[in-house]
């Protein structure tokens, strides 16, 4: 049995694409999913299955989704050691580590691309593609920060879906003790 963290993009987020968690968990296990746990409302999954290729565990949640919410979203499944390496890939020194986001990524994008999205800056703000995540740090938090995740997914010709400091300290966590 595999141990994976599915993540969810966009949901429960202002009102818009309600997923009752514990609607979301029971789902999952009808699935043929084991050990389902979810942590927050923004849509992270721990559990294990006995398949291998993620993509087609994205493909299977993203369907259950669909077919029980009747609407889409970006699912991004990844392993425990996926996760642990991009956490541990963050570029920030420890002080703003702790403050920090992770976009993830859901496919590496070419390095033309990432050359081009790198040119834009904003004062007070700090990012770093690397590999399938942007690292980002903004002094004057998240929400008041001018970084745009939708110019950096049209840049870089993928989706991302970002996860701060904690919420990844927590789910390698909870990964770690399947």
């Amino acid at each position: 049995m595999n141990t994976y963290i599915a993540l969810l993009k966009g949901i429960n987020v202002g009102g818009h694409k309600k997923v009752p968690m514990a609607d979301l968990r029971t789902l999952l296990v009808k699935s043929d999913l084991k050990n389902v746990q979810t942590y927050i409302q923004s849509g992270n999954v721990i559990f294990q299955s006995s398949k291998e290729n993620t993509l087609s565990i994205e493909k299977a949640i993203k369907n259950t989704i669909i077919s029980h919410f009747e609407f889409d979203v970006s699912v991004f499944v990844k392993t425990r050691n996926d996760l642990k390496r991009i956490f541990d890939a963050s570029p920030f020194i420890e002080e703003k580590k702790l403050k920090s986001y992770f976009a993830l990524l859901h496919d590496t994008p070419k390095e033309e691309l990432v050359k081009i999205a790198s040119e834009k800056v904003y004062e007070g703000e700090e990012y770093y593609i690397i590999n399938d995540c942007i690292y980002f740090y903004c002094s004057t938090g998240y929400g008041r920060a001018k970084f745009n995740m939708n110019f950096f997914e049209r840049k870089l010709n993928t989706t991302a879906t970002v996860r701060n400091y904690n919420t990844m300290v927590k789910l390698l966590s909870l990964s770690a003790e399947k």
